[in-house]
């Protein structure tokens, strides 16, 4: 044991583990030193076991000296039997309390009533503090409202939030199974695409698979915002901002503003989008740079046409519902025009969002913080309008939204939510089968206490928005709502420890807001889990991921029955190759090439060729393939494999559809391989454009394979 039970103590009390458990069940014990690293990110002193015990004290008082919690989250009471909502309240021992609810409708409730008192802290300021339990009216509605305390003219509160017991599937999912389409949306182009795939191209594809082929949802990558200068980060996974999204993927010609343009305007946009249709043609690597080039020009001269008076109105109702977040973003984009995309390598006096030097700096920068803005206003009209083509099209969910599990370190989102981020630490994941090293993910984790003093609202915020126009989320690492693996900076990955937050909070809170946009939610819940995490999710009525290729034991594939039922299935994801190519072992070879195996090429080969094998008998032996099939009949046998488990949905890669074999994401590398930069491309290797989609042979014999969806079998009939 290298914790003593000082540090122990206050790890605890701060949620950092001093041990855990793998993902083989193999127990660890964490390094003293580590933990301290952890503790000193959460701005906690745990160098002697003296500042230990003094850090746990003034931990302890903290509490005491606050009124009301810093949030309160209850689930909405079936009736008045479920168990009660109770709340506590500090206050001197002898003084009058009056305590209350007001409700975000406006109105207000003062049935909260006095329980008993709890203990006493003894004496802060010289006055003697109680702790007294109040109940709740247990048929407060779903929303977000205030718990508000006021003794001796001192007034205290803080948002009380109701949520759903449990998220419920739209009728249309509940009564049958759903499947859609999983797609990586910058490599999907069409013919009008500025060298990457955009908006309107995610409206055409939802539209086509909704109408001719009866799909539920398309699953798209993380559209978070990227950086408005160069070098624009490739991986979707690691934006600068995750409420608001990248102007990459707007499509010029669709906003109304384009058809007003003067004509020597349309010659120019003419001249600078012409070299990126014909890239679009080619199998090239996905250039960012050169599409948001390109595209920001265009859309500079976009800004400039007037509004008409009722645009103007929208416009205005858009950044009142939008509020200070989306003015620190913009402020953040034109100042990183100006200073460069780290806001790290700044001037000092600029890298406090709430400083007067950064307010002097919004005025002189006016222009560009408007134009960023209205980005993001153009955006959201894309959005809406791909989701009313999902709708319209016939997909009972229509665009399923993904949410990365963090940002850059230096982005956005990191510089205007500095107080609620800790520095120092990165997150990550420790090591497992698949990388065996770890992972550092280079990340800053947001603090679980400052994000509870902050209401969770940067957190809801965020989820709003991603929520505002789409039918479904999935949540990338869920797990990150209960525990993160957190990395102090110069360590390996492996040299970590978990950080616990409140999941409770986090998950209600999710599931409130996802009720109020009828969405569904799906949590990609793969890695080192703790047993009970699944169960936990499933009973609040969040699908889990169940990937074809991890539903296995020591003794091989698991019975198709035994899969859980509350999951979205698929055979593959975006950080394996697409399904041909993982059959022939391209990503053992891949992580041998680039140095990422712990154990030699010529074992994994023997594991995963007896891991292909076992697969391969299952089929055979439940009568969905037969003895010799080739790899695209194997492929196509998998698919149906899927339709016999109970999951919930089903989804099937763009990828497998059109025959690409590549991998868009190898885990574990940043430059050694062109990750989230290959364009759908056929087994030719030759590009696959949104037009050719109609004439591929692949795309209805798979589909056939999950004839178990009503809406695939009826697309085919």
């Amino acid at each position: 044991m290298t914790v003593d039970k000082d540090l122990a103590a206050l790890a605890q009390a701060h949620g950092v583990a001093i041990e855990y458990w793998d993902q083989t069940k193999v127990h660890h014990v964490v390094e003293g030193a580590v933990v301290r690293e952890v503790l000193s990110a959460l701005g906690v002193d745990a160098a002697t076991p003296e500042s230990c015990r003094r850090e746990l004290k003034e931990l302890s008082d903290a509490k005491w000296q606050r009124m009301v919690p810093p949030i309160v989250v209850v689930r909405q009471q079936a009736d008045t039997n479920s168990d009660p909502w109770d709340t506590w309240v500090h206050a001197v021992h002898d003084a009058s309390v009056r305590v209350w609810v007001d409700l975000e409708d406006g109105t207000r409730r003062f049935d909260v009533v006095r329980i008993r008192e709890r203990g006493t802290h003894g004496e802060i300021h010289g006055q003697r503090i109680s702790e007294f339990v109040y109940r709740l009216p247990h048929d407060l509605p779903l929303g977000w409202h205030r718990l508000v305390a006021e003794t001796s003219g001192e007034q205290g509160s803080c948002p009380l939030v109701v949520a759903p017991t449990r998220l419920n599937l739209p009728a249309s999912i509940d009564r049958r199974r759903g499947w859609g389409i999983a797609t990586q949306l910058y490599s999907v182009r069409s013919r009008k695409s500025w060298g990457i795939g955009d908006l309107a191209d995610l409206a055409d594809m939802a539209s086509f698979f909704g109408r001719d082929l009866g799909a539920d949802y398309v699953l798209v990558n993380p559209l978070h915002a990227g950086s408005p200068t160069p070098p624009m980060e490739p991986s979707p996974y690691l934006p600068v901002s995750r409420r608001f999204a990248n102007p990459l993927y707007i499509r010029v010609e669709e906003i109304p503003e384009f058809a007003y343009l003067e004509p020597t305007d349309r010659e120019r946009i003419e001249a600078i989008r012409k070299p990126l249709y014909e890239a679009d043609l080619t199998s090239d690597l996905i250039d960012r740079d050169t599409s948001w080039a390109a595209k920001r020009l265009a859309l500079e001269l976009v800004y400039q046409v007037p509004l008409t008076q009722g645009r103007k109105s929208e416009f205005r109702d858009y950044l009142a519902q939008q509020d200070q977040g989306l003015t620190d973003f913009a402020t953040w984009c034109a100042l990183a025009e100006e200073y460069g995309r780290k806001w790290n390598e700044w001037p000092l006096a600029l890298q406090d969002p709430r400083s007067p030097a950064v307010a002097e700096e919004s005025i002189r920068l006016a222009y560009r913080i408007e134009f960023h803005r209205w980005l993001q206003w153009v955006l959201d009209g894309q959005m809406a309008s791909a989701q009313n083509a999902a709708r319209e099209s016939g997909m009972s969910l229509g665009v399923m939204h993904d949410l990365a599990v963090g940002v850059h370190q230096f982005g956005a989102e990191s510089w205007s939510e500095a107080d609620v981020m800790a520095r120092g630490v990165t997150v990550g994941a420790p090591p497992d089968a698949f990388n065996q090293v770890g992972q550092d993910w280079s990340q800053p984790p947001r603090r679980p206490d400052k994000l509870a003093e902050a209401g969770y609202a940067p957190y809801r915020d965020m989820l709003r928005t991603l929520l505002r126009h789409s039918g479904g989320l999935r949540i990338d690492h869920v797990l990150g709502l209960f525990r993160l693996w957190w990395i102090p900076e110069g360590l390996p990955p492996g040299s970590g420890t978990y950080v616990r937050y409140d999941h409770q909070a986090m998950v209600d809170i999710l599931v409130l807001e996802a009720h109020r946009a009828g969405a569904v939610v799906v949590g990609e819940d793969l890695g080192t889990v703790e047993p009970w995490v699944q169960d936990f999710l499933a009973e609040r009525g969040i699908l889990g991921t169940s990937i074809l290729w991890f539903e296995r034991n020591d003794d091989g594939p698991l019975p198709v029955n035994t899969w859980r039922e509350n999951t979205m299935a698929s055979v593959t994801v975006h950080d394996l190759p697409p399904t041909a190519g993982y059959i022939a072992g391209d990503h053992v070879k891949l992580r041998h090439e680039l140095g990422l195996l712990t154990t030699s090429v010529e074992e994994e080969e023997a594991h995963h060729q007896l891991e292909i094998a076992q697969w391969r008998e299952l089929l055979e032996s439940s009568g969905l393939m037969r003895p010799g099939s080739s790899e695209a009949e194997m492929v196509i046998a998998l698919h149906r494999l899927l339709t016999r488990t109970p999951a919930k949905l089903l989804n099937v890669s763009l990828a497998d559809l059109v025959g690409e074999r590549r991998t868009q994401n190898q885990p574990g590398t940043n430059k050694e391989y062109p990750n989230w930069r290959i364009p759908l491309c056929g087994p030719d290797g030759k590009p696959v454009l949104l037009e050719d989609f109609p004439q591929l042979p692949n795309v209805l014999l798979l589909l056939q394979a999950l004839g178990g969806s009503a809406g695939v079998s009826r697309a085919v009939k």
